[in-house]
């Protein structure tokens, strides 16, 4: 898959099936779907309306589900600027922008 980005999908709310792009980046590694699926099974009853920390963001893929499963704001924070970039990219192209801060920090 050198030199090709991947792609990862939502898989539970209104974004269901959106289609997240992945760079091709040192030590990027997206949640899999099965443990994100597990983890919001257990924080659904709890989830709506919250304000949620996505720390190491990445592809911003656990944010942007629980986003897409009601969370009233995410703020993601990722070291990487590229990886901020592409995540940046991804909440544009989804037009996910309410109570989203996306901020990045060189390490």
């Amino acid at each position: 898959m050198k030199g090709t980005p991947g792609r990862i999908r939502i898989i539970g709310g209104h974004l269901r099936n959106s289609r997240l792009e992945v760079p091709e980046l040192p030590g990027l590694r997206p949640t899999p779907e099965r443990v994100r699926e597990t983890l919001f099974n257990w924080l659904a009853p709890v989830l709506p309306g919250t304000r949620v920390l996505d720390l190491c963001a990445g592809t911003g893929a656990l944010g942007i589900e629980a986003l897409s499963r009601g969370a009233a704001a995410v703020q993601f924070v990722e070291r990487d600027v590229r990886a901020a970039q592409a995540l940046r990219g991804n909440l544009a192209r989804l037009k996910v922008d309410a109570a989203v801060n996306v901020a990045w920090e060189d390490v």
